[in-house]
């Protein structure tokens, strides 16, 4: 590979090259249309999947079609006035309220944290490493996610490298690239201990136990309590957070790994946080970004203005 061709790929995401690689294949091979593709087809492609793809999805589709020809050279079908009008019929005909994580309760989290930490006794009492480490490392992966609102790849992807972690201090964790980073530019995000769900203690109590110097903080382990050389995978933390919560009881069903990041961003909104400032420290850009992940009670704050019953 060239070195043009490797800045060509960096500079799209693996995530967003995989889905467009998977949308053009889904175009040619699954539904049978032929590239370069025209205005018509694409619209009839679009009409061929409307009510079944989600409006976000054939978005997505959209988007990986107008990249494909416009890497090859090729005129974008996809910005023509019959495909806009279509995609925009589609989105009249078939609204669909778009599907939300469930944020974790802060009640929830604490339950699992003191499953996790029994867990952890139990296994050492038994000497059972595999299940000590695999303990120990949810509970720092649940309680880092938490408290700092990422992403599920943005855990994967923490170095050993680019923390510093202090008991009874702190943590700074140093990011090169994220979701929100369109730049490029690496990001620095912090975090307090605390007196309980503490994410610092645990992530030092993870990286003591594992014995991890250096490479992804969070790893798989086998069966004999072996640690992967890689990192997980972002695709594992949902299968991940649902078994933790189950093994404490909690129904894990309705849970993503986004459901961390909405669980904080509902708990600080709720504990009194400005908009702004819960967007800086989870980094979002803009404010309809925020709200989607704000969950509030639409009744909230009218106990103040009256001491009646909402209902008779």
């Amino acid at each position: 590979m060239s070195d043009l061709d490797r800045y060509l790929q960096a500079a799209t995401r693996d995530n967003t090259r995989r889905s467009y690689r998977a949308a053009v294949e889904h175009f040619e091979t699954v539904w049978g249309g032929f590239l370069p593709a025209t205005a018509d087809s694409v619209a009839r492609y679009l009409v061929a999947h409307a009510g079944v793809l989600s409006v976000n999805t054939l978005k997505l589709r959209l988007s990986a079609l107008a990249q494909w020809h416009n890497s090859q050279g090729f005129a974008d079908p996809t910005k023509t006035p019959v495909v806009r009008k279509v995609f925009k019929g589609i989105r009249a005909l078939h609204p669909a309220q778009e599907k939300q994580a469930e944020p974790l309760q802060l009640q929830d989290l604490e339950q699992t944290v003191a499953w996790l930490e029994q867990e952890m006794k139990e296994a050492r009492e038994k000497q059972d490493r595999p299940l000590l480490l695999r303990a120990c490392r949810d509970r720092a992966l649940i309680l880092l996610g938490f408290w700092r609102g990422f992403r599920s790849d943005e855990l994967c992807r923490v170095q050993i490298e680019h923390v510093q972690a202090h008991a009874g201090s702190g943590i700074t964790l140093y990011l090169p690239r994220s979701k929100g980073d369109r730049e490029n530019l690496g990001q620095t995000y912090q975090a307090p201990a605390l007196l309980k769900l503490c994410p610092v203690q645990a992530y030092i109590d993870w990286i003591t136990e594992a014995a991890l110097v250096r490479g992804p903080v969070f790893r798989a382990v086998d069966r004999w309590g072996n640690l992967s050389e890689e990192g997980l995978h972002a695709n594992s933390v949902i299968p991940l957070l649902r078994q933790a919560l189950e093994r404490a009881g909690i129904a894990a069903e309705r849970y993503t790994s986004h459901s961390l990041r909405r669980g904080f961003a509902t708990w600080a909104h709720q504990s009194g946080w400005d908009l702004k400032s819960l967007m800086s420290y989870v980094g979002w850009k803009d404010m309809k970004s925020a709200m989607r992940y704000v969950e509030a009670s639409p009744f909230h704050g009218m106990a103040r203005i009256t001491d009646k019953p909402l209902s008779s």
